[in-house]
């Protein structure tokens, strides 16, 4: 990143940005304080404003799940690999249609503040050890996607100053993590939704805007565009063809699947995203604020491919790859190319709010689990104050920031790609089955769930560490060691399996729940409480 820095952006732009990001940061956070819990309630601390509208929520929605991975890393995606990054992006689009139709309307009305209160609804008698270990692969998934957001934010940090030392990489990730967790902490879910809210409308601005530059530098002809894309893609109509990146072998397909798989899975498992859920009044603000988040991010996935032709159209894919070979530099060459300084300012910002706004979220969603499920039932038994409980998730959000910082600090230079997809997966693979099977299974078992909790993440974090991620190849974490038995770098397609399979082999060997306890909970799962 520091590299693109030295040739992308210019004194003006760089000045620009700084100053436009810290506009957005001390606006956001001014407002953040002041629309703070003012009363000794977790249910707003948790959940904020329940009366939003269906856009307000929609918006709020939007600006949790993208992350700059989406300006930046898809984009890139689409002008290296043409064919194969609007696949991707397609995933990341449909993933959507899994929370509409499968657990957003049952996951609303059963549920209170986390999933632990559905599965305590739903199985009374074992819910303590259940939440328990739902506490801990909550904490797994968030810790990975914060780091890689922090890691994230420091690379695009690192354009003022260059080539950053360690002094440099620490300031930059403790200013931010700290103003990460002033939102989480004091803001509580009134702050973190107003700056997820903020940072939805900026991205889908700036990525619409953009992509009619590029339809306008084109005459609104998609085929010139393609045309110009593949002309100077270096590699001709193969640019526009499938299996540049994930076709050249049958692992390299199989990756692809497991990939698209934990990515269209694991978007309903996310913690932070089904807390948002939960937050609506009713059910009908429900369906259409959910409406509203696909399309929101159904628009910002094709504008998103519409910029990754038009770096490679504009640009080309030599000088995309010769600043940096993940393409994390394609978005900004363009603006650079169509905008100049104004333009790849303003994208820059918006790149530093949105890992701020989905950093915040996630340390929201972490502190949530470990105030009320494990603080809150596991440990008082349901018998903490309302002021002692929102004490300790006050306290909480601070200690994941903390953590944040100090694991972002360590893992610097690691693939941030890998840790959010590995989060993704043990969502997918962890949370995933154990809420589905709560929601739709009348003979699922506490017992199922901790199998299933406790075994889709250790076979996640597994199959990952002895995966080409880690060893056997030059790209890996350690590429003079090979212990890569496990060929594919995503675990999805097994761990998920398993992560089901041990569920009903849980459930199966086990005592089942009285008839009534599932009978109740499918009555309020159905009809719900408004």
């Amino acid at each position: 990143m520091a590299m693109i820095a030295a040739v992308v952006t210019d004194r003006f732009s760089l000045q620009l940005t700084f100053l436009l990001f810290t506009a957005v940061v001390v606006v956001t956070l001014f407002t953040a304080l002041l629309i703070a819990p003012q009363r000794d309630e977790i249910s707003e601390f948790y959940l904020g404003n329940r009366t939003m509208t269906p856009l307000r929520n929609g918006l709020a929605m939007c600006g949790d799940y993208l992350s700059a991975a989406t300006l930046l890393g898809s984009t890139g995606l689409v002008a290296l690999t043409g064919y194969d990054g609007l696949l991707y992006l397609g995933g990341t689009a449909v993933a959507w249609m899994m929370v509409l139709l499968l657990i957003a309307e049952p996951l609303r009305n059963a549920g209170r503040f986390t999933l632990g209160d559905t599965i305590a609804l739903r199985m009374p008698r074992g819910q303590r050890p259940v939440r328990l270990a739902l506490a801990l692969c909550t904490l797994a998934v968030t810790t990975l996607y914060l780091v890689a957001q922090l890691v994230g934010s420091v690379a695009l940090l690192t354009q003022f100053t260059g080539e950053p030392s360690a002094a440099t990489r620490t300031l930059c990730v403790v200013v931010i993590g700290s103003i990460v967790i002033v939102y989480a902490a004091l803001g509580g879910a009134p702050g973190a939704t107003f700056i997820q809210i903020v940072k939805a409308v900026m991205i889908v601005a700036g990525v619409s805007v953009t992509a009619v530059m590029v339809l306008h530098h084109y005459h609104w002809n998609i085929n010139a565009l393609l045309t110009a894309a593949a002309d100077n893609s270096g590699i001709g109509t193969r640019f526009l063809e499938p299996g540049l990146r994930y076709g050249g072998s049958t692992t390299s397909k199989l990756d692809f699947f497991s990939l698209e798989l934990a990515i269209v899975l694991g978007l309903a498992a996310l913690p932070h995203v089904m807390m948002r859920l939960l937050a609506p009044r009713s059910r009908q603000v429900l369906r259409t604020s959910v409406i509203w988040a696909m399309g929101l991010v159904g628009l910002v996935c094709l504008a998103a491919g519409i910029l990754g032709l038009g770096a490679t159209a504009v640009v080309g894919r030599d000088t995309i790859s010769g600043m940096d070979h993940k393409g994390d530099a394609a978005v900004l060459l363009l603006a650079h190319a169509l905008g100049g300084g104004i333009l790849t300012a303003l994208l820059s910002c918006l790149a530093f709010v949105t890992l701020l706004a989905v950093a915040a979220g996630l340390t929201l969603a972490a502190a949530s689990s470990l105030a009320h499920d494990l603080y809150g039932e596991v440990i008082r038994k349901g018998r903490a104050k309302e002021t002692e409980e929102l004490l300790v998730a006050r306290l909480a959000a601070a200690v994941m920031g903390v953590l944040g910082i100090l694991l972002a600090l360590v893992s610097w230079g690691a693939n941030t790609a890998t840790l959010a997809f590995l989060a993704f997966a043990i969502a997918a693979s962890a949370i995933l089955p154990t809420l589905v099977y709560t929601l739709f299974w009348r003979r699922f078992t506490a017992t199922g769930a901790l199998l299933s909790l406790c075994g889709g993440l250790v076979c996640s974090v597994l199959l990952v560490v002895f995966s080409p991620v880690v060893s056997s190849t030059p790209a890996s974490l350690y590429p003079s060691s090979d212990f890569a038995w496990f060929p594919l770098q995503n675990p999805g397609i097994v761990s998920i399996p398993a992560g089901f399979l041990l569920g009903w082999l849980g459930t199966v060997l086990s005592r089942p729940e009285p008839p009534e306890t599932y009978a109740d909970f499918e009555v309020r799962a159905l009809v719900g409480v408004d």
